[in-house]
C-alpha cells in the first residue's frame, strides 16, 4: 500500500504538506491541496482515517442529514459533499428527515453516539436539534437553509431573487393571472420563494391575490391537490411558479387531469432541473440551482471546520439561472 511519504515524494512536497491538504486545511494554497490529491489518486493512497482520528475518538465519516433522497436535488448535493469527503478519506452516510423534526433529531442522536466528526444538514424548519451538536463540540454546515438562532457554516442559494426572476419572465411572456405553489409556512425556502414571487408582481405593479397562492408539503401528491384547488378556481390562474420539481410531478398530473397543457394554457415554471425537465412536451422552463456545488462547498467547509472549529462561521450565498423552455410560453 502507497504511503504518505510516497504521495509527498509524488507531489513534490512534504509529508506535512500531505497531512493538511488531505484533512481540509484552509491554510494549505489550493494549487497545492489539489496537486495532493492528484497525487494521492494517482497512487491509490487511503488514508487511515479511524486510527488518524483517533486522538479525537471520531471515526473518520460525515453524517449527511437532507429533507428528501427522492428529491434530485438533494441527490446532486449528497453527490458533491461525497465527492469531496472520499478525496480526503472520509466516508458518508445518508439520512432522510422528510421534512420532520423528530426524525431529524434522532439522526442527530445516532451521529453523536456514533462519533462522526461531523454532519451537513439541511434544517427541517426552525426548531432544528443543532444545539446538541454545538454542545457536544461536533462540527456542522448547513445547507439550502440557514440555522435560525445559530452561528454556523452555511451555504445557500438566493432564492427569493431567483423566483422573482422567474415571476418576472412569466409577466414577460403576457401572463396576467400568475399563482404560486410553495412549501411549507416556516421553512424558509418556501417562505423565500413566495416572498420572490411577490417581490416581482409588486415590481411590474402586476394584479395578486392569496387567492393564487397556495402551500403544501415538498410533495408531488400535495401539490397536486394544491394546483386542482386553483386551477378549478372562477378565475383560475394562467400560469404557476412551482417552489420545487417533486411538486410539479403533481401540477403536471393535476393539468393533465384536467385537459390543460402546460405553455399552450398553463404557464409553468418549476424550481430545479432534473433529466426529464427537457423530455417533456412541451420541455420545462426551470430554476436550476446549483446542487453539486452546493454539496462540494458544504463538503470543504466541514472539512475545514473538522480541522479549526475555532473558524468564525461563513455564509456562502450561490446563484440560480433560469433556463428558458417552452412550458413557459403561450
Amino acid at each position: 500500500m502507497p504511503t504518505i511519504s510516497d504521495v509527498a515524494a509524488r507531489a513534490g512536497v512534504s509529508t506535512a504538506t500531505v497531512s493538511r491538504a488531505l484533512n481540509g486545511k484552509a491554510t494549505v494554497d489550493p494549487e497545492l491541496a489539489a496537486r495532493v490529491r492528484l497525487a494521492a489518486t494517482e497512487l491509490g493512497y487511503q488514508p487511515n482515517g479511524p486510527a488518524r482520528n483517533l486522538r479525537r475518538q471520531e471515526a473518520a465519516v460525515v453524517a449527511l442529514i437532507i429533507s428528501d433522497v427522492e428529491n434530485p436535488f438533494f441527490t446532486a448535493i449528497a453527490r458533491g459533499v461525497e465527492d469531496v469527503a472520499h478525496q480526503v478519506g472520509y466516508s458518508v452516510v445518508l439520512c432522510n428527515s422528510d421534512e420532520n423534526a423528530e426524525k431529524e433529531s434522532r439522526y442527530i442522536d445516532i451521529a453523536l453516539q456514533e462519533r462522526v466528526a461531523g454532519v451537513i444538514l439541511s434544517p427541517s424548519g426552525p426548531a432544528t436539534s443543532v444545539t446538541k451538536l454545538a454542545a457536544r463540540g461536533t462540527a456542522y454546515v448547513a445547507v439550502d437553509r440557514p440555522l435560525p438562532d445559530h452561528d454556523s457554516d452555511v451555504v445557500l442559494v438566493d432564492t427569493r431573487l431567483a423566483a422573482a426572476q422567474a415571476t418576472a419572465h412569466l409577466i414577460a411572456q403576457g401572463y396576467e393571472r400568475i399563482g404560486c405553489l410553495t412549501g411549507p409556512s416556516g421553512v424558509r425556502t418556501a417562505d423565500d420563494r413566495l416572498a420572490g414571487y411577490r417581490d416581482a408582481l409588486k415590481a411590474a405593479k402586476h394584479r395578486g391575490s392569496t387567492r393564487l397562492v397556495r402551500r403544501s408539503e415538498y410533495k408531488a401528491a400535495g401539490a397536486r391537490r394544491a394546483a386542482l384547488e386553483l386551477l378549478s378556481q372562477p378565475e383560475p390562474p394562467d400560469a404557476l411558479l412551482v417552489a420545487n420539481n417533486a411538486m410539479v410531478v403533481g401540477v403536471l398530473q393535476a393539468l393533465q387531469e384536467i385537459g390543460l397543457r402546460p405553455g399552450r394554457d398553463v404557464g409553468v415554471v418549476a424550481f430545479d432541473d432534473a433529466p426529464w425537465a427537457e423530455l417533456l412536451d412541451p420541455p420545462l422552463t426551470v430554476v436550476a440551482q446549483p446542487a453539486y456545488e452546493i454539496g462540494t462547498e458544504a463538503a470543504r467547509l466541514l472539512l475545514a471546520r473538522i480541522a479549526d472549529n475555532t473558524r468564525p462561521p461563513t455564509v456562502t450565498t450561490l446563484g440560480a439561472r433560469l433556463i428558458d423552455r417552452a412550458s413557459s410560453h403561450r
